[in-house]
């Protein structure tokens, strides 16, 4: 099992910055890769971000390159996501995600490759 706490999320102005944390425990040496995903009212959860947690490989969703910056410390068994240049289309829940049992078909922006995932924060991005 991995339990996973996030932190940092608030009302922010739009331009503004944030920086989401994500803490994991437990049985943190079988995880391979944690990522970000966001959830507006009325929608699907969507990928963010993720990073291969051998080698800090990142992946990011489009909408948020140039802006957003996950990182991880492995000596934490922490992931953060650093949130810059907020526009109110980023408002929404954000969780993290931990990837421990290997997929046959390895796709890290879907919500399938994750085996535990946080409560979720929330982040309101004002106009």
């Amino acid at each position: 099992q991995v339990q996973l706490v996030e932190s940092g999320g608030g009302l922010v102005q739009a331009g503004g910055s944030l920086r989401l944390s994500c803490a994991a425990s437990g049985r943190t040496f079988n995880i391979y890769a944690m990522g970000w995903f966001r959830q507006a009212p009325g929608k699907d959860r969507d990928f963010v971000a993720s990073i291969n947690w051998r080698d800090a490989s990142p992946q990011y969703q489009d909408s948020v390159k140039g802006r957003f910056t996950i990182s991880r410390d492995n000596a934490k068994n922490t992931v953060y996501l650093q949130m810059n240049t907020l526009k109110p289309e980023d408002t929404a829940v954000y969780y993290c995600a931990a990837a421990v049992n290997p997929k046959l078909v390895r796709r890290l922006s879907s919500v399938m490759e994750y085996d535990y995932w946080g409560q979720g924060t929330q982040v309101t991005v004002s106009s």
